[in-house]
């Protein structure tokens, strides 16, 4: 009888595979994802999203946040000490890059704010890049440009064809 069920079960899953193969299956969906990224068991990253789509193209696998994203980025005190939003992201994984758009806001604890339509995460470099327009908002000015870099924690920042009212520290004109 139990030779008769393994069959029964075995031949089930044949006509399964039958029915959809492996290939056929173009992406998964997942909703309400969350997704730690962590260094030395300590977390560093936390991606979350209400939908996620993994695109399984065996050349180039990629992932898709099409209703949004939302990443906290945590410091060595195990405390979120910025986080970035947009209204969509894409996460191609052979190049370690994530591209984030529409909307897209990164806020620091010191309240120093970025505000532009893309922002490009090179994983790989360690860096954040754009060339879009963007807004820097700071405390006590505000600064635009086109075309920004910065290390991937936003340590340090540059901006290209910078424009806007910007706080200089005493100048020494000798």
């Amino acid at each position: 009888m139990s030779l008769l069920l393994f069959s029964s079960c075995e031949n089930d899953l044949v006509e399964v595979q039958k029915v959809i193969s492996r290939e056929q299956v173009r992406f998964e969906v997942a909703k309400d994802v969350e997704i730690l990224y962590s260094d030395s068991a300590i977390v560093r990253v936390k991606v979350s999203g209400p939908l996620m789509k993994r695109f399984l193209d065996r050349k180039e696998p990629y992932e898709e946040f099409p209703e949004g994203i939302h990443v906290d980025f945590y410091g060595p005190n195990k405390k979120s000490n910025s986080f970035l939003s947009a209204k969509k992201a894409t996460r191609y994984e052979g190049k370690n890059i994530i591209i984030v758009q529409d909307s897209v806001v990164w806020q620091s604890k010191n309240k120093e704010r970025l505000e532009t339509h893309e922002l490009i995460w090179d994983d790989k470099e360690q860096k954040v890049y754009t060339q879009k327009f963007v807004t820097i908002i700071k405390p006590d000015e505000i600064i635009y440009g086109h075309g920004f870099e910065a290390n991937q924690d936003f340590s340090r920042w540059k901006i290209n064809a910078i424009e806007g009212v910007i706080k200089v520290d005493a100048v020494d004109y000798e």
